[in-house]
C-alpha cells in the first residue's frame, strides 16, 4: 500500500465490510469520481468474500483489505492513505480508526446506515458504541426509525434520513443491463422462475414447488450462492431434468427445464428474463439476500421467513410486490400453489410486478442527497 499511494495523491477513502455493502457504496464511488476528478479513490474491504470478487473493480484506484483495528495500525494506515474524505458504509464501527480520523479532523460520513433498538448503541452498556457513532460528522440513515433512535441518544443534530443507496444502484443495473447469452433460447415461450442466491433449504423448497401440476410448463434458473463442484452436483441430483449453464452454452439439452448457473456475476441480469423471482437465504440466518435486484425489473418476489431484519422486504410485502413463505406450512407446497395461481391470474401477476417496480423506483435519490451534503459542507478543489 505504501508503495502505491504517493504523498501527493489526493485521496477519498470508502470502507465496506463485504460485497453487499460495496454495492451500496458503489453509486457514491462512481459519482465521487466524476465530481472530484483530481482525487483518487481508495476502497477497503473487511471480508474476503467482497474483496476477492471486487479486487479488480475499475472504479477505484486502489483496493485493499483494511488492517485490523488498533492504535498503531490505524495511525499507520492513515499516514499512508492521508484521505481528505472518509465514508464508511452501513455498519462499520472501528474504534481506533474512528478515533484517529476524528482527531485529524478528516471529514467522516456513515452512509446507508440502519439502526435497531436492540443494538448496543441504545443499551445501558453501549457507551463505547455511542462514542464511536458520535465521531462521524454525519450519519445518513435509511429510515425514520433509525433517525428517532439516534435522536434519543443525542445524535439527532448530526443525523438525517437519506434512504438507501442500493436503490440507486439497482436502478442503474436495470437501465444498463446487457443480454445474457442463451437465456432467451432456454426460456422460449415458457414462464420462468429465476431463483437467486439460493442455499440448500431454498433449493428443496423450489424442487417441491415444481411438483405442482399447475407448474408443468414452468422453467427455472437457479443461481446458487455456492458454486462449488460438490454443490452443483447436488443440484443436478435434486433437479433431474437440469443442465449446467456452461454446458448449455455448448450443447443445449432440449429436455432440461432447470438451468443451473455455475458462474458468478450474472444474477442481476438474469432477473430481467423472469416471470417471477425467488431470492434465497430466507430459510437460514442471517436471512435473505438482495431482493431489490429482482424487484427493480418489476418481478413479484418470493422469499423465506428470515426477512424481518430487512426493511426493504417488510416494505415490499406491505406494497404487495412480494410473498413470504413460512416454515409452519409446507413452504414448497405453498410456493407451488402461489406460482400456479399467478400463472393462471395474469392481472394479479401484473399487479404484483407493478408494485415491485414502483416501490424500487420511488426510493431513488440517496446518492444525490449525500453528494449534495458533501458539496455544501466541504470544498474539495
Amino acid at each position: 500500500m505504501r508503495a502505491q499511494i504517493n504523498p501527493q495523491d489526493r485521496v477519498i477513502w470508502m470502507h465496506v465490510a463485504s460485497l453487499g455493502e460495496f454495492e451500496q457504496g458503489r453509486p457514491l464511488i462512481e459519482r465521487l469520481r466524476k465530481e472530484y476528478p483530481n482525487h483518487k479513490l481508495l476502497l477497503t474491504f473487511f471480508s474476503p468474500s467482497g474483496y476477492e470478487i471486487r479486487k479488480n473493480y475499475a472504479g477505484a484506484d486502489w483496493i485493499f483489505y483494511l488492517p485490523l483495528d488498533g492504535p498503531k495500525t490505524a495511525k499507520q494506515f492513515l499516514d499512508i492513505a492521508h484521505p481528505e474524505l472518509v465514508l464508511f458504509v452501513k455498519y462499520e464501527f472501528w474504534f481506533f480508526y474512528l478515533k484517529k480520523i476524528s482527531y485529524r479532523k478528516i471529514p467522516l460520513l456513515l452512509v446507508s446506515a440502519i439502526f435497531r433498538k436492540e443494538m448496543s448503541f441504545f443499551r445501558w452498556y453501549g457507551g463505547i458504541s455511542r462514542k464511536m457513532a458520535a465521531r462521524f460528522d454525519h450519519l445518513f440513515v435509511q429510515d425514520k426509525q433509525s433517525l428517532e433512535l439516534l435522536k434519543n441518544i443525542g445524535l439527532g443534530s448530526i443525523s438525517s434520513v437519506s434512504g438507501d443507496t442500493r436503490f440507486d444502484r439497482v436502478v442503474e443495473i436495470a437501465v444498463t443491463h446487457a443480454p445474457v447469452e442463451g437465456i432467451e433460447q432456454f426460456k422460449a415461450s415458457n414462464p420462468l422462475l429465476v431463483a437467486g442466491s439460493t442455499w440448500p433449504g431454498d433449493e428443496k423448497v423450489i424442487a417441491r414447488a415444481l411438483q405442482n401440476p399447475g407448474n408443468s410448463q414452468l422453467k427455472v434458473i437457479i443461481a446458487p450462492h455456492e458454486v462449488s463442484n460438490t454443490h452443483l452436483n447436488e443440484l443436478r441430483v435434486l433437479f433431474t431434468q437440469s443442465q449446467l449453464y456452461s454446458a448449455y452454452l455448448h450443447s443445449p439439452d432440449p429436455h432440461a427445464n432447470v438451468l443451473i448457473i455455475d458462474s458468478i456475476g450474472l444474477l442481476s441480469k438474469l432477473y430481467h428474463y423472469a416471470t417471477f423471482a425467488y431470492v434465497g437465504g430466507g430459510f437460514k440466518l442471517p436471512g435473505i439476500h438482495n431482493i431489490l435486484e429482482a424487484a427493480v425489473f418489476g418481478k413479484p418476489v418470493f422469499f423465506g421467513p428470515h426477512h424481518q431484519r430487512f426493511l426493504e422486504a417488510i416494505e415490499l410485502l406491505e406494497q404487495g410486490g412480494a410473498i413470504a413463505l413460512t416454515k409452519e406450512v409446507d413452504p414448497g407446497y405453498t410456493l407451488g400453489l402461489h406460482l400456479a395461481s399467478l400463472l393462471s391470474d395474469t392481472p394479479k401477476l401484473a399487479s404484483m410486478g407493478s408494485a415491485a417496480y414502483q416501490y424500487v423506483h420511488a426510493k431513488q435519490g440517496a446518492t444525490e442527497t449525500i453528494l449534495d451534503f458533501i458539496r455544501k459542507k466541504w470544498t474539495f478543489e
